[in-house]
């Protein structure tokens, strides 16, 4: 009789224990599909569906344990993605992690002999996107992508609809174009970007193309129309904010650039007006600016903003020591007739550390300062050499002017 009530007993708790997981386990899924179905992100229901999966995972069975980390990694980093803490996306990325790990056991809900089902790509691919929000190293493109080119991507209905895991894979393209952007390998990232319609990115690389070509004007359009794309924003649902975020001032500023490039000075200053309240601490878009205004015939206001820009250089360096503090200060006394002591501030500019896209131009200043203070015999060949290493923002045909008044 005792051993029949231990029995019925246990019976009892195991029934309760199967009761209790499946309530655990529907409320789980329950969040899950709030957050995954959302029109628009939900931090509180990102948080509580974090909360049910993290509840459900110490009584879930191992064939279970992927699917469940899956959710919560998803879970987590939809919140990430409202709020932008790295700690998060970490936090994210070692859920996928865990899913990846536990993948094999899935095996096991089909029978002894069924075979392993092989990882999906999409989980791959968030694990990966986690890292590169949480400001991961961009060694991680194999991870994204160990061979998207080359075989089909594994996607798996039991975990991810096709038509998510499909996206997914559209996303890990768009990071592996940014990857592409970061090593300055344009063709690759035009490739990678190619599918990525709407969001701006082929039309960047577009411009960066074009810049390059010295067809400014049409760097200037294309630049145009991907700032007005990164400016509507990425979509709202959890998987819009998945690609690589663009940088708009970064975007504003090579946009005035072109605009300056291209002839058009007043509408550079706009621009560049832009990109300096968007971004007051860049010392590049004070230089441009003033660039600009000079074009634009605005004298005074183009050496305000040389004294801003390396005022702003010496307050973002360690130590005061900046050798792009030093090049913009040389141009405002350039520009102020001041030339020995406009070549001695180009002489410490590379003296100092210094951008490599500076240095030829801080080469060309230095000499341009030294003809222009009357040292044609020694320096005009020096200023003739370095022409050709120094940027389209150097006043190559006002320094081909001064060499050729040179002796008369």
């Amino acid at each position: 009789m005792m051993r029949l009530c231990l029995i019925l007993a246990c019976t009892a708790a195991l029934s309760a224990a199967d009761d209790q997981h499946f309530a655990l386990a529907l409320q789980a899924q329950s969040q899950f599909d709030r957050v995954e179905r959302a029109a628009a992100p939900d931090l509180r229901a990102a948080i509580a569906c974090t909360q049910a999966q993290a509840a459900l995972l110490p009584v879930a069975l191992p064939e279970e344990l992927a699917p469940i980390h899956y959710r919560k990694g998803f879970c987590v980093l939809a919140g990430a993605a409202i709020t932008h803490n790295s700690g998060e996306f970490t936090d994210a990325s070692a859920e996928f992690d865990k899913a990846i790990e536990a993948w094999p056991a899935r095996a096991r809900s089909g029978g002894k002999k069924a075979s392993p089902e092989p990882v999906p790509s999409g989980l791959r691919v968030l694990a990966a996107i986690a890292r590169l929000e949480a400001g991961g190293p961009p060694s991680l493109s194999p991870a994204l992508s160990p061979n998207l080119d080359e075989a089909p991507p594994v996607c798996s209905p039991s975990l991810m609809s096709s038509g998510f895991c499909s996206a997914l894979i559209e996303a890990a393209r768009q990071w592996l174009g940014w990857l592409a952007l970061g090593r300055d390998d344009l063709a690759g990232a035009a490739r990678d970007f190619s599918g990525s319609t709407g969001t701006g990115w082929s039309e960047w690389v577009a411009g960066r193309q074009a810049f390059q070509a010295g067809r400014y004007p049409e760097a200037a359009s294309q630049f145009r129309q991907a700032v007005d794309l990164a400016l509507q924003g990425p979509s709202p649902s959890p998987l819009g904010r998945l690609g690589p975020p663009p940088d708009v001032p970064s975007e504003l500023i090579e946009l005035g650039g072109a605009q300056l490039l291209a002839g058009d000075g007043r509408a550079a200053v706009a621009t560049l007006d832009q990109a300096v309240k968007s971004a007051p601490g860049s010392a590049r878009a004070l230089f441009l600016r003033a660039r600009a205004r000079e074009t634009a015939g605005q004298t005074e206001a183009a050496l305000a903003d040389y004294n801003l820009a390396s005022r702003t250089a010496f307050a973002n360096a360690a130590d005061l020591a900046s050798g792009e503090a030093h090049l913009y200060r040389g141009i405002l006394l350039y520009r102020r007739k001041d030339y020995s002591h406009a070549e001695n501030e180009f002489a410490s500019a590379l003296n100092f550390e210094i951008p490599s896209g500076l240095r030829a131009d801080a080469v060309a200043w230095r000499h341009l300062a030294a003809v222009a203070g009357g040292s044609c015999d020694a320096s005009r060949q020096y200023l003739e050499q370095s022409l050709a290493a120094a940027s389209p923002y150097f006043p190559k045909a006002e320094a081909r002017t001064m060499l050729g008044a040179c002796g008369l």
